[in-house]
Parts: structure tokens; C-alpha cells; sequence
């Protein structure tokens, strides 16, 4: 039974993240290929959305990939690689796209819902009244005063 677990513990730890690359979408020079896998490492699947094209299976990420190996093989240096696959599928497929004009909603939106909320949550809790107690009666008060005899004398 020992040596049934530590197998399968050898095998979880051996076992790498699953990578959607096909061998026969790789470049056959070796350093052409380390580049491509590292780019591709960069690119989002527009897709899939939080996986890189290296890890989705879907097929726009396959034409990714296969796309980015295209313009490599033909001697586009990384950022002219990079570059073209933006002009055709926008800033998105950058994981971490630059701060420009087109992506600044990309760096700053969340912060400013956060600051639209956090405003509208002051100004919410900042404009209700207070709950005042309301006055009693005549009638109340000298319930209330009875009330208070009867407990004082017990």
C-alpha cells in the first residue's frame, strides 16, 4: 500500500501544468521555439480570458499560437509579433497590456469603481437621520411615571 501512495505522489509531483501546444504547431529551431513559448506565455486567449494561448485548448487559441510561430519563423522580433497579433485582436490578448490611452479603463477602472462606490456608500450613510426617539404622550407619561412608582415601592 506504501508503495501504491508514493507513486501516485511521485506522479502528482512530476505531473507539470497541461500545456494545449501540439507538436505540430512547433517551430523545428529550438530557440525560435523558446521565444514563441515564451510570448505565448504573454498573449491571453480572447476566449478563454484567463488562461495564455500556451494553456487553452480552444481553437481561436490553436490559430494563435499557430499565428505567433507564423510571424517568428518569418523573422519578426518579439515585439513585431506581439504587435501584429494586437492590430488584429486589440489590447485584450496582452495578460499585461501596456498603460496607454486605449487601455487606461484596463489599469484604472477598477480603482474608480471602487471610488464611485466608496463615495456613494459615504454619501448614503452620511444623508440618513438619525433615528430620534419620538416624545410620549400625556396619556404615556403618566403610564410611565405609574410604572415607576409600582417598581420603586416593590
Amino acid at each position: 500500500m506504501r508503495r501504491i501512495a508514493g507513486i501516485a505522489l511521485a506522479l502528482m509531483v512530476l505531473a507539470g501544468p497541461a500545456r494545449a501546444v501540439n507538436p505540430d504547431e512547433q517551430l523545428a529551431d529550438p530557440k525560435l521555439e523558446a521565444r514563441a513559448a515564451k510570448l505565448s506565455r504573454e498573449l491571453r486567449c480572447v476566449v478563454c480570458q484567463n488562461q495564455t494561448i500556451d494553456d487553452s485548448d480552444a481553437a481561436l487559441a490553436h490559430d494563435l499560437r499557430v499565428i505567433l510561430r507564423e510571424r517568428i519563423a518569418a523573422g519578426d522580433t518579439d515585439d513585431e509579433a506581439v504587435a501584429y497579433l494586437v492590430a488584429r485582436y486589440g489590447s485584450f490578448v496582452e495578460l499585461r497590456p501596456p498603460l496607454r490611452a486605449d487601455t487606461m479603463f484596463l489599469w484604472f477602472g477598477p480603482l474608480a469603481l471602487l471610488l464611485v462606490g466608496g463615495a456613494a456608500a459615504f454619501v448614503y450613510v452620511r444623508g440618513r437621520s438619525p433615528r430620534r426617539a419620538s416624545a410620549l404622550s400625556a396619556a404615556e407619561e403618566a403610564e410611565f411615571a405609574e410604572l415607576m412608582k409600582t417598581d420603586e415601592a416593590s
